[in-house]
């Protein structure tokens, strides 16, 4: 029989690998859309942090996703000043069981990886998390107005 962290490991892991290659492709996808003259944009690092909100020893729901969105966004204006967060739905299958999780899809610029570590460290209590998914993302970064 497997033991039980053995088992969230492996869900974990599971669940980190299908949420990273979503990521890689959105991240492809924003960088072949974004491609503008080098004088118009700056090289940048996006972070993004992937939130379950199922507690890591139940594996049930902390709050609803819309009260998760709520406590992120104060953890994340206090970190950074502003955010952008998205919902996200995940599942993975463990034997016969098949898990489900929501999200949240946290995406930041114009920042450092220590600022990260330390929203995250927020995060990981405010959701009774074991770890968070961070991806840093090299992009350009354009802050765009119209001329007229």
């Amino acid at each position: 029989m497997m033991k039980e962290g053995t088992l969230m490991s492996k869900k974990s892991g599971i669940a980190a690998m299908v949420i990273a290659i979503i990521a890689l492709c959105l991240s492809v996808l924003n960088l072949a859309l974004a491609q503008k003259p080098a004088e118009q944009v700056t090289p940048d690092i996006q972070y993004v942090m992937y939130v379950g909100i199922n507690d890591k020893d139940s594996d049930e729901p902390v709050c609803s996703l819309e009260e998760a969105k709520v406590r992120a966004a104060d953890i994340l204006v206090e970190h950074f000043g502003g955010y952008t967060i998205q919902e996200a739905n995940g599942g993975w299958k463990d034997g016969d069981t098949v898990y489900r999780e929501d999200s949240l899809v946290i995406f930041l610029s114009d920042t450092s990886l220590d600022k990260v570590h330390a929203a995250a460290d927020d995060l990981i209590q405010a959701f009774h998390q074991s770890t968070i998914l961070i991806q840093a993302n090299e992009t350009t970064t354009e802050f765009y107005s119209s001329e007229s």
